[in-house]
């Protein structure tokens, strides 16, 4: 089985990378913004989707960065294979949410989501100059910031 997951790297104006901060099942994850891939979507609509849902946030999906070329088998579930795509993003407008300033920075108001859900996310920038895969903490993200990193 394969499960399809669409990410954007969205640079701050000081070219500072925005990541999210995941704590699901128990698991802590620095991860770029995006997600599944719904059945009937495009992987570009389905990351306009996942911004809205996850940031309240309109963006524009630019130009494609790369979709996986090896094996790599779901964290969470062990029968399914992940495909990743990832593209560049641009923000329509004001980013809403409010951005941490360091990872897992989870106020009483997430925690109790956890509670109820079993995930919760926070968002912030990295700035540039400690932007590396040893700050993410999936596989194919690690890959892409090498790959954002190097400038193509």
């Amino acid at each position: 089985m394969f499960n399809i997951r669409v990410y954007g790297i969205l640079l701050g104006p000081d070219k500072s990378v925005l990541v999210a901060d995941e704590f699901i099942r128990g698991g802590y994850y620095t991860k770029f913004p995006g997600g599944g891939l719904e059945f009937g979507e495009g992987t570009r609509d389905c990351l306009k989707r996942e911004f809205k849902e996850e940031m309240d946030l309109e963006v524009n999906i630019a130009g494609h960065i790369y979709t996986t070329d090896f094996f790599q088998l779901s964290a969470f579930n062990p029968s399914h294979q992940i495909i990743s795509i990832y593209y560049f993003v641009h923000a329509l407008e004001p980013i809403k949410v409010p951005l941490r300033n360091k990872p897992f920075d989870f106020d009483e108001a997430q925690l109790k989501i956890y509670e109820k859900t079993g995930e919760i996310e926070t968002f912030r920038f990295i700035p540039w100059n400690e932007f590396s895969e040893e700050k993410i903490t999936l596989p194919i993200d690690k890959v892409v910031t090498g790959i954002v990193k190097s400038g193509f």
